[in-house]
């Protein structure tokens, strides 16, 4: 039998914030439109998505803003802006779908995380997200601490 080839898949920036702070509905794994200097960058893994957010424009499509990827430091006169707009590559349904989420639902578009596919092709996944209250950050860190307490002694037990 043949060995399986290695996976190249490799998360490089995670927005943990996203899962506290909204509520996380359907997600979409999206394309990025990138420069040389940015895909290089981006394989040294220092990039950053917390801040970042999708707006959909007026022609139909859809940009990540305010995403940090930092200047590639062998790129000299040819390096690109660090927190430039990036275009979105999604199907038209898939684009439809998040439009309409934003629009008629009041739901925003959040990236959950930055990764290279096992093509070695440079991905992101975003969500529609509806932002959550105060309370109900409180439960989900109770429900959170409860589920590691309840861990602890199950462990503790056997």
């Amino acid at each position: 039998m043949a060995e399986k080839p290695k996976s190249n898949f490799k998360i490089v920036a995670d927005n943990r914030k996203a899962r506290y702070n909204y509520e996380i509905g359907e997600t979409f794994d999206a394309g990025l439109a990138l420069t040389g200097t940015e895909v290089k960058s981006l394989r040294t893994g220092r990039s950053n998505i917390a801040e970042s957010y999708a707006s959909v424009d007026k022609n139909g499509e859809i940009w990540l803003v305010n995403a940090n990827i930092p200047e590639y430091f062998a790129g000299n006169r040819f390096n690109h802006e660090p927190k430039r707009l990036r275009k979105l590559l999604l199907k038209h349904r898939e684009i439809a779908k998040l439009a309409q989420g934003v629009q008629r639902e009041g739901m925003t578009i959040v990236p959950l995380k930055l990764y290279f596919n096992d093509r070695g092709r440079a991905k992101i996944e975003i969500a529609l997200a509806r932002g959550k209250q105060t309370h109900d950050k409180r439960e989900t860190e109770k429900q959170r601490d409860w589920n590691r307490e309840k861990s602890r002694l199950l462990k503790r037990g056997d």
